[in-house]
């Protein structure tokens, strides 16, 4: 099974692909930021966030998609910037047959066990639960890697039950 997790946002997003196979530990196939410059128009790096996305999904053929929920408590701006960005992600993954939002306290609950777990917790996890030799960075990477990671948790304790 192999998932593409994204952590959406304007400026970056963070994308994770995992898969799990007959190993006991996912396998990191790719992790990264997708940039968009804060001086090129929003059509053109809405269209950036697309391409990208659709090149993500033509290059490693993802079962699925988990993608992070939109929590905004004030900046309304930034909240619909995002919600843009997230919103063009999902149309991209449109043709997928699984596509599973998580909100950020269900993340950091299910990676940590802590819902309040700030982002250096959460990139210490992903390099323990992943073996990987280092901390994932930007922490909108380790972000995407926590947010597939959900999915694969999920998904084989469901196989499971």
């Amino acid at each position: 099974m192999r998932v593409l997790g994204i952590d959406p946002g304007l400026a970056t997003t963070g994308y994770a692909v995992l898969e799990l196979s007959n190993g006991r530990f996912p396998r990191v196939l790719e992790a990264g930021v997708i940039r968009t410059p804060a001086d090129t128009p929003l059509p053109q790096r809405l269209h950036t966030l697309y391409e990208d996305t659709r090149r993500l999904l033509r290059e490693y053929k993802p079962d699925a998609l988990a993608i992070e929920e939109l929590f905004f408590a004030q900046n309304r701006t930034t909240a619909m910037a995002v919600a843009q960005a997230r919103g063009v992600i999902l149309l991209a993954a449109r043709k997928l047959p699984v596509t599973k939002s998580y909100t950020p306290l269900q993340i950091k609950l299910r990676i940590t066990g802590y819902g309040r777990a700030k982002k250096p917790q959460i990139q210490k996890m992903m390099k323990q639960l992943l073996r990987l030799k280092e901390i994932p960075k930007p922490d909108d990477a380790a972000d995407a890697l926590a947010v597939a990671l959900c999915y694969l948790l999920e998904a084989r304790s469901a196989l499971k039950g």
